[in-house]
């Protein structure tokens, strides 16, 4: 199946490689660590230019031409965001848009969440994913909390095979006092879809949730309607956006909560960024997010049939989804190894050496330390099948 869509896709794909101009300009190295930041497409570069040199004003703030551009600039990515995301009630929900998915989660938890708590409530947060969705929620109990307002969190459960919530587990956890979950799309070492609609049949449909989504958004099709969730939280530049940009959708519905704003004065907005997360999302839509998770889980099944061969490498999560032709193939561009020799760090450094970018260090994760590292290889669409039997060839080498 996977040999099947990588042939399938093979001119698509090969049209789309070459609009990513750093690749195009590096034959020799393969940009492996997009889970990390992506690479940009040319059309984000000139929206980029283009605005920065026909249009560039304040949002808000001024009543002539470039001003105006600016401020409907905003005002159209906002409607654009809410489109990518399938909004089903576009005028109720809201978009706003921060420097990426930590300070969007850490918005939530400051601005939102302290307000729909009271003493003895129950929050539902993830212990075993990115930190920026675990430490958000910790500083929200500590800042409730000195205001004499105690606030348990409750950990979601894992499957430890897998690093999958054990969405069985979860009726133990869910109880009356339950307020808010926090749970991750797709998690960022595992790769797994984390099947975020099993949490909401386990929570009922009044407790807001809010994703986690930095490694969906632009990696798959991702619908709001379907997933039915209260927050979306993603990161420009891990979709093709500039660095620095990112957005929280809100579904604002008055028996989940009701309204999000961000507090304070929200001050001049990243405009070059939301130029470039237009662009963005446009041409992931002209690509098509379907076909680019076919792409790179394709690319995922012909890494880990290869690894499984090679004794000395270590795959972290599900062990059931490593085949090409697994019913419950489920990596999305993601698969992180640990060598049993060498150590993450050195292996990084290998890897490297032969023109293999990878991220090699304990991945952000909560709940990790030093010890914990591993290498991580997560995919795009312009990566390609022989980057993929290139770098089993590396590892092949350094079987113990």
């Amino acid at each position: 199946m996977a040999d099947l869509d990588l042939t399938e896709l093979a001119d698509w794909h090969n049209e789309l490689r070459e609009q990513f101009p750093i690749i195009t300009a590096h034959p020799d190295v393969a940009y492996l660590d997009s889970a990390a930041t992506s690479q940009k497409p040319r059309a984000v570069l000139d929206a980029v230019q283009r605005y920065l040199t026909t249009a560039n004003a304040n949002a808000g703030r001024g009543s002539y031409p470039w001003a105006n551009h600016t401020t409907a600039l905003v005002e159209r990515t906002r409607q654009r965001v809410k489109e990518f995301l399938r909004d089903p009630e576009p005028e109720r929900s809201g978009v706003h848009f921060t420097s990426g998915t930590t300070e969007g989660l850490r918005n939530i938890a400051r601005d939102w969440l302290p307000g729909h708590l009271t003493d003895g409530d129950e929050i539902l947060v993830p212990f075993a994913d990115h930190r920026a969705n675990l430490d958000p929620w910790l500083e929200a109990r500590r800042l409730l909390a000195e205001q004499g307002v105690t606030v348990h969190l409750r950990e979601l459960p894992y499957q430890e095979s897998s690093g999958d919530y054990d969405h069985r587990a979860l009726a133990e956890v869910v109880g009356p006092r339950t307020r808010f979950v926090a749970a991750t799309h797709v998690h960022h070492v595992y790769g797994g879809d984390m099947n975020v609609h099993r949490i909401r049949e386990a929570v009922g449909p009044d407790v807001p949730i809010c994703l986690d989504a930095a490694q969906s958004i632009g990696h798959l099709p991702v619908s709001v309607n379907r997933l039915d969730v209260d927050f979306v939280v993603f990161s420009g530049h891990k979709a093709l956006a500039l660095p620095g940009s990112g957005a929280v959708w809100a579904r604002n519905a008055p028996g989940r909560g009701g309204e999000f704003w961000p507090g304070g004065w929200s001050g001049t907005p990243n405009t070059v960024g939301i130029a470039s997360l237009e662009a963005a999302l446009d041409w992931l839509d002209a690509a098509g997010t379907e076909r680019i998770a076919r792409w790179t889980t394709a690319l995922g099944a012909r890494l880990t049939e290869g690894l499984r061969r090679l004794a000395s490498y270590e795959i972290l999560g599900c062990q059931t989804s490593l085949g090409a032709g697994s019913t419950v193939q489920r990596r999305h561009g993601i698969v992180t190894i640990r060598h049993c020799e060498i150590p993450s760090d050195d292996l990084g450094f290998i890897l490297h050496s032969h023109g293999l970018m990878v991220r090699a260090d304990n991945l952000c994760q909560a709940g990790t330390d030093k010890r914990d590292g591993s290498v991580r290889i997560s995919l795009h669409v312009h990566n390609t099948a022989q980057e993929i039997d290139r770098l089993l060839t590396v590892l092949a080498t350094l079987e113990g």
